[in-house]
């Protein structure tokens, strides 16, 4: 597996780099002249790094990330993602460069992934059925998540829940998981051998460093899961376990109001939405120690090997 510091994998150009990878369903193009940004995407995803990036087949989704004009670059150096002829996200500092990419790439999903009911949620994954972990920012879902695969569960999403419309499945899109601020350190005690990434300190998010997907979710990302629980998670410190069934009506307003596209999609999204609120048991749980929301999760969930 590739390291931070190693040499990026993909197709040089002139002073630049040419890389493909996937992400769950989708390639994704990226061409750069920065070499620490191919340097961690192919840390990231070198697991999923796509060798024939020169061939002239359609990637989903061509972005590009470089350097503003050189004027700027002289006074304060910035950096400007691009997906095809769109600029969607302000320049941000040269030093957040990946962060940028991470959060653009989200963009494009976000708004072209259709095909699918998008949830804002975490999702994970044991013997092919998913935990849905839908939560507003703030709540500990991408904490909870990274807590949930160093415990064996597999990574399916921490951002997006990609719900497929025929067949009622989840499938995977195992990004990186950007945790931020005091999330990093809580998760390096947590799981001391979690593959974090270099901090990106004082962003438009606060701290971020990405923990890595794992790579045997990467390879795994073709495979989806059937829907079985969900549950909206709420950190709050020193908080015990504290378990609720929430009702049918009440999850289909949450989940219908942060998912990222359910007001586009009029009847076919209704209908998914309904077909997953009805066929998964809900709960929401508030907790202030990883260990035991974890403990509690398998006991729900019937995981815990009891």
């Amino acid at each position: 597996m590739t390291r931070p510091g190693q040499r990026p994998r993909g197709a040089a150009f002139g002073r630049g780099h040419l890389l493909r990878y996937l992400n769950g369903p989708f390639s994704i193009q990226l061409s750069t002249p920065l070499a620490d940004v191919a340097r961690l995407v192919t840390w990231s995803y070198g697991a999923a790094m796509d060798d024939s990036s020169t061939d002239d087949s359609p990637a989903h989704f061509n972005v590009t990330l470089r350097h503003r004009s050189l004027p700027r670059r002289l006074l304060a150096p910035q950096v400007m993602f691009q997906a095809e002829d769109s600029r969607p996200l302000a320049p941000f500092p040269r030093d957040h460069a990946f962060a940028l990419l991470e959060w653009g790439v989200n963009w494009c999903i976000a708004t072209r992934a259709h095909q699918y009911l998008m949830l804002h949620a975490g999702a994970v994954e044991r013997d092919g059925r998913a935990l849905i972990l839908p939560a507003m920012p703030g709540s500990g879902k991408s904490t909870l998540t990274a807590a949930l695969i160093a415990r064996g569960w597999r990574l399916l999403s921490d951002e997006f829940g990609l719900l497929d419309h025929q067949s009622g499945r989840l499938h995977p899109l195992p990004r990186a998981i950007p945790l931020k601020n005091r999330s990093i350190d809580v998760i390096r005690r947590f799981w001391p051998d979690a593959d974090i990434g270099p901090v990106f300190t004082r962003t438009r998010k606060g701290d971020v460093a990405h923990l890595r997907p794992p790579a045997a979710s990467l390879i795994r990302q073709a495979e989806p899961a059937d829907p079985a629980w969900i549950l909206f998670p709420q950190y709050v410190s020193g908080s015990p376990v504290q378990i609720g069934r929430q009702p049918q009506s009440q999850v289909f307003t949450r989940l219908s109001q942060n998912a990222f596209n359910y007001n586009l999609l009029g009847a076919v999204g209704f209908r998914s939405l309904s077909a997953l609120v009805r066929d998964c048991p809900c709960w929401s749980i508030r907790y202030g120690d990883l260990d035991a929301v974890i403990a509690a999760i398998g006991r729900l969930t019937g995981t815990d090997g009891s």
